[in-house]
């Protein structure tokens, strides 16, 4: 082709016109098409992080627990005590669940899943953070209804439970809904393997499903907006097999204990590009590989169709040369496909085969991030609204007269009320590990068998604070997290995150990103938890006749803790009739960015609530140290809907009510409804009370009597809020009926 059909087919495919001229350089001659579509899924936003990857080697990566570091295997690895290792990571898969819900979900929980069980650990424990636009919006529905089935089939026939995770619903997310997936594996420490090519004749095998053209370019369709048009690009979803999965899991793992592995990567994003390229590269070789080789379910695949393919349920393994039939046997007893497609070459090139003659030869380190592919720094200002929010005056916002009834305003909405309608479509008991079914905790906890330890996870993060202040929001979404694990006994460790933002042209999205990064990191270097990875999705936004609409930006914080003795698991649940209530941290005359805010009211425009990360940190050391001697009987946090919502949450599990008395010096809505930040109720059994307040005030901890555990009434300043069970009825139910 000459120059400018080469440009024009170049933006077609998602390559920039200077990109096209570094690819010319690179190879020193001008790229045939298959070349050039390599190039452009490895240098998509969604492969090479090419607008991120400054900022987010900002963030902390280093850490006493950490065996893995941020971009060095498929996955965090952290270790957990009792010569334990945990292998987790979260991802997004928003472009293909707007377009195809249940395979976009389903293949999002399998890929998290594979970048697991690639690296020797066996998947434990699965975790999601969803979004959607508003529930009464049949689009919505659909949406869900979709994403949750996908989610569900997918992970209860792989048979890992979904132990946690978070659903929020917002306009903002109407048309590009965000699915994002964690998965959480334990390994023997020592007994992982890499990613990584090396070995001279090494064969290089792909196993598992046959390849077809689903998913061909869905890293450049996850590197583009959404549009109306988006649907057609249909071929760029990927479709499951989760029992192919199951089946592919125990093969690989097997495969490993062999000894026969020099290394194993996953086909992800961009398929056998992407795996031939980042293997080849971690190992400083190259391969030489047979296009003909690779088993296809459809015939007449072009070269670049084979190779750019995002078929589902593969691996690319590297095999030590004379072990073949080791591997093979392995494969022959899980019935899975087995095949020899090239071998390990000593030199920086990957040559590709296809119908006895070479179709591409390119350098494998050029692919990748790193290597050649391009790092930008995009331009970014903080947007008009920034300022203008932060003007937010409370005394402006009329307090309502019936406080009951924003309490039951609350309750039903769906942001708040009970998930209980997409939770129990989920298998959260498979494999006999979860802690938390019977235990209701702020994390939920998964149990190492065979040891006192326990694992505590959780997904955090609230957009309406990351939009009203990127750095504040984002340093408060670590923060909750951790305050989550602290609330259930365990020991905040290090996160993985999924960075969900519009489009990184845009100054202002890029601003977003930018701040956001810049709390995160501060907040993880706070908490002593290291970054160990995850994932960036630009894009989030939705084109409408010629109107552009972003999401708010939403840096989900998927957080590990280590439980160390499980008997100090510790519920949300009240316990018992006559326990003392107490709040830890300061009260604030503060309803910014609150949900009761936001929709009871309809203000927007406000700031993110009050954060003190110094006060959050001594508040979270000192509830822990009070768990670890038996002094607490339930700990839960303040969050979503304030302090009234998280007593009730404490109250409904066993049926219990409250009698409480509010703060005189702050407005009883903003006390009650409020959202200021690092504040936590625990309950206090009366023979321990006074030995936990000696402990708390010895740690100069805010503390406050709010008052005691009931039979099933809900009190307030002596007023009745009405009966625990109502409250729960209502809590519970909310949700199903938006759906219908």
């Amino acid at each position: 082709m000459n120059k400018m059909e080469l440009y024009d087919t170049a933006k077609e495919i998602g390559l920039l016109p200077e990109e096209v001229d570094q690819i010319i350089t690179l190879l020193g001659r001008t790229p045939n098409f298959t070349e050039l579509s390599i190039y452009s899924a490895m240098w998509s936003e969604h492969a090479s992080y090419k607008n991120s990857i400054k900022w987010l080697k900002t963030l902390p990566k280093k850490g006493k627990h950490i065996l893995a570091e941020a971009g060095e295997e498929n996955a965090g690895l952290v270790e957990v005590g009792g010569g334990w290792a945990c292998a987790f990571k979260i991802e997004s898969h928003n472009h293909p669940s707007a377009v195809e819900p249940v395979q976009g979900a389903a293949t999002g929980v399998g890929g998290i899943n594979r970048d697991i069980f690639t690296m020797g650990a066996r998947p434990i424990a699965q975790l999601n953070s969803l979004r959607f636009g508003n529930p009464n919006d049949e689009r919505t529905k659909w949406l869900v209804k979709g994403v949750v089935k996908g989610i569900s089939h997918y992970g209860n026939c792989f048979g890992v439970p979904v132990v946690g995770g978070e659903v929020s619903f917002d306009d903002c997310y109407k048309m590009n809904p965000l699915v994002n997936a964690m998965s959480v594996g334990l390994v023997r420490k020592g007994e992982t393997i890499s990613a990584t090519a090396k070995g001279t004749g090494n064969p290089v095998y792909i196993v598992g499903s046959a390849t077809g053209k689903d998913g061909i370019h869905g890293a450049t369709f996850a590197s583009a907006n959404i549009t109306e048009d988006s649907a057609n690009d249909i071929p760029s979803i990927q479709v499951g097999d989760p029992f192919m999965e199951k089946l592919l899991l125990e093969a690989s793992l097997e495969l490993i204990q062999s000894g026969a592995v020099i290394g194993m990567q996953d086909m992800g994003a961009a398929g056998i590009i992407c795996s031939t390229s980042e293997m080849s590269a971690r190992g400083s070789c190259g391969m030489r590989i047979n296009l003909d080789k690779v088993p296809l379910r459809q015939t007449h695949m072009a070269a670049w169709e084979i190779l750019l393919s995002e078929s589902q349920e593969r691996m690319l393994v590297v095999v030590e040369k004379g072990k073949e039939q080791t591997v093979e046997s392995i494969f022959s007893k899980w019935d899975l496909a087995c095949q020899i497609i090239g071998e390990v070459i000593d030199e920086d090139r990957l040559l590709f085969y296809h119908q006895d003659a070479p179709v591409a030869d390119v350098p494998a380190a050029s692919l990748v991030l790193g290597g050649g592919a391009p790092v930008y720094e995009r331009e970014y200002r903080e947007p008009a609204y920034f300022k203008e929010w932060q003007s937010f005056d409370i005394a402006r916002v009329p307090q309502p007269s019936d406080l009951r009834k924003v309490a039951l305003t609350l309750v039903a909405n769906p942001n708040i009320a009970s998930k209980r309608w997409v939770y129990e479509q989920y298998d959260s008991m498979v494999r006999t590990v979860n802690m938390s079914a019977n235990c209701p905790s702020d994390a939920a906890v998964i149990n190492i068998k065979g040891s006192g330890r326990a694992l505590a996870l959780t997904t955090d993060c609230n957009s309406r604070y990351v939009k009203a202040d990127p750095e504040t929001g984002a340093m408060i979404a670590v923060a909750e997290a951790a305050r989550n694990v602290v609330c259930t006994g365990a020991e905040p460790c290090a996160i993985t995150n999924c960075l969900n933002f519009g489009n990184p042209y845009n100054p202002e999205v890029y601003w977003q990103f930018v701040q956001a990064i810049k709390g995160m990191g501060h907040a993880c270097e706070k908490f002593g938890t290291p970054v160990t990875g995850g994932n960036v999705s630009f894009y989030n936004q939705y084109e409408l006749k010629g109107k552009t609409e972003a999401v708010f930006p939403t840096p989900v914080i998927g957080m590990l803790g280590v439980l160390s003795d499980k008997s100090h698991h510790t519920s949300l649940a009240f316990r018992q009739k006559g326990d003392m209530i107490y709040l830890l941290g300061h009260s604030h005359n503060d309803i910014a960015s609150s949900e009761y805010l936001y929709t009871y009211h309809g203000i927007k425009a406000a700031p993110a609530p009050y954060f003190d990360i110094d006060e959050e940190l001594s508040i979270q050391k000192a509830l822990l140290g009070a768990i670890r001697q038996n002094l607490v009987a339930s700990a839960h946090d303040v969050s979503d809907g304030g302090l009234f919502i998280a007593l009730l949450e404490s109250a409904m599990p066993n049926g219990l009510g409250f009698d409480i008395t509010t703060d005189a010096e702050i407005r009883e809505d903003a006390f009650l409804f409020g959202e200021s930040q690092s504040r936590i109720i625990v309950s206090v059994t009366p023979e321990k009370e006074a030995l936990f307040v000696d402990y708390i005030c010895r740690r100069h901890v805010p503390v406050t009597t709010l008052g005691h555990v009931t039979k099933g009434e809900l009190r307030i300043d002596d007023a009745s809020f009405g009966f625990v069970n109502d409250m729960k009825e209502i809590y519970d139910n909310v949700l199903e009926k938006h759906l219908q």
